[in-house]
């Protein structure tokens, strides 16, 4: 079946349209309709097909895909950069948090040891910190390794 593209086979195709293909292939080599060579070879003629028509017999025997409404491939990878960079922002302010709360209570065991004649106390911050920064940084370790995805 013919994939839908546009009005005229000898248009010339863009750099998304090849892509929009390329996810096409994919996805049908993932469900088993192409076999590894045969996806290899479509991908090395995708990349140097000039026009719609070109592209077109990549998928002429694969069931029908409308390529206008396929998702863009740069506006998905433009999703997930925002997504990451929330994530880094988001640690940031997290461990921010964490080192500002910290320091008041360090300052605050440092001003009742300095007025107490330099006779510091058992050093309480570090209940704060301690299992505070635990957390954090078991958040930090599955958000770096992808954990806290929910796809």
């Amino acid at each position: 079946m013919w994939v839908t593209m546009a009005a005229s086979p000898e248009m010339r195709a863009s750099d998304g349209d090849r892509d929009k293909v390329a996810s096409v292939l994919r996805e049908h080599y993932a469900q088993g309709r192409l076999t590894v060579e045969e996806f290899d070879e479509r991908l090395e003629r995708l990349y140097t097909s000039k026009t719609y028509g070109e592209l077109a017999t990549l998928t002429s025997d694969l069931p029908g895909v409308d390529l206008r409404n396929l998702p863009d491939v740069a506006e998905q990878r433009r999703q997930k950069e925002l997504a990451e960079r929330k994530k880094r922002k988001d640690l940031v302010e997290h461990w921010s948090f964490w080192a500002v709360a910290s320091s008041i209570n360090w300052v605050i065991w440092f001003i009742i040891g300095a007025t107490d004649g330099f006779d510091f106390p058992y050093p309480w911050p570090l209940w704060v910190m301690g299992p505070w920064g635990a957390i954090l940084l078991v958040g930090t370790i599955a958000t770096k390794l992808g954990w806290d995805d929910k796809s």
